[in-house]
């Protein structure tokens, strides 16, 4: 109960249905992100890695969002080929970035979490230990290096909404109905028509760190078929929550079988034993998922270093029908 007082109070160091709008009031496109120009000899997969590391951002704004005007950023990968298709991931950030409001929150995974620049370096492997900040063991960054190298990063249309700090113990199972309806079926539909998303629940992933963790696990297990993923990294729960936690991904995992499910904590997580406390819960009621420990404290640095990388790969694995743990 202590840790969590204390992360609430951090931030992201812890982190009938209202109207709402089919249609933002605003939209803006942003830069088209390169990561350099093309070189005399490059080779064939070395234009392609070029290619997919230009993107394309979009910001919408819905005013009638469940609790007040809500901004989404969109980071779209940018393709030579007009019929490439992309997973989409629903990217949710923590609680610092809830009370900064929605035009700076918004922006969060890419501009607190330095996200563009994960993308960039799963397409330019191999990784090293500054990319994880120094949180990363070596047999871990062989795995990826591994990975990276028997299957090139593929990239994903990530979508960034803001999150408004509303999703505290008991108001939080009744909001996050309002947050999933918002997401699942006003955002992600708008998302399928106007990026080159494959559009299909089996290529959509949720996600989120620390208060973002919490809401995706409220919004994807409360939601499950509109999902082929759920992920949380250093989940903000509390102790008393554990069992309605393991009821709802009970229920999610019978409703739809195939969900890949996955909680990844850290060694200096304030979050880490009651997120073990989940795995196990889980786990007596024979629910699939995975449970993942990796090293670094609950933190921007962590964010910035294997929270964005495990987040990225984890789902543009598994939304592409292939096995990462």
């Amino acid at each position: 109960m202590l840790a969590i007082a204390i992360a609430l109070l951090l931030g992201p160091l812890a982190c009938d249905s209202p109207r709402i709008t089919p249609e933002p009031v605003l939209e803006l496109e942003r830069h088209s992100v390169d990561a350099g120009a093309a070189g005399a000899r490059e080779t064939r997969a070395e234009v392609a890695r070029r290619d997919a590391a230009k993107r394309r951002e979009l910001t919408w704004t819905f005013d009638d969002a469940p609790f007040g005007s809500t901004d989404v950023v969109i980071s779209v990968p940018e393709s030579a080929d007009p019929n490439a298709r992309f997973p989409v991931l629903v990217a949710l950030h923590g609680r610092g970035e809830a009370l900064k409001g929605s035009r700076r929150g918004a922006r969060g995974w890419l501009d607190d979490y330095d996200l563009d620049r994960a993308m960039l370096r799963l397409l330019e492997p191999p990784l090293e230990k500054r990319d994880f900040q120094g949180y990363v063991t070596s047999q871990r960054l062989r795995r990826f290096n591994r990975e990276l190298s028997a299957q090139p990063y593929g990239g994903l249309i990530v979508v960034c909404p803001y999150l408004p700090d509303v999703l505290r113990r008991d108001s939080a199972f009744e909001n996050s109905e309002q947050l999933a309806r918002f997401i699942v079926d006003v955002l992600l539909p708008r998302v399928y028509e106007k990026t080159p998303a494959i559009g299909t629940a089996e290529a959509t992933g949720i996600d989120g760190v620390s208060l973002g963790g919490r809401a995706a696990l409220l919004v994807g297990l409360s939601r499950p078929q509109a999902f082929g993923s759920v992920g949380a990294l250093q989940a903000a729960l509390d102790d008393s929550e554990v069992r309605r936690f393991s009821e709802l991904g009970a229920a999610a995992l019978r409703d739809n079988p195939g969900l890949d499910l996955r909680l990844l904590t850290s060694d200096r997580d304030h979050f880490l034993r009651v997120n073990q406390r989940l795995s196990a819960a889980l786990k007596a009621r024979a629910v699939k998922h995975q449970y993942l420990r990796v090293l670094g404290t609950h933190s921007y640095r962590f964010n910035r270093g294997p929270g964005g990388l495990e987040m990225l790969l984890y789902h543009d694995r598994v939304l592409r029908g292939r096995r990462w743990e």
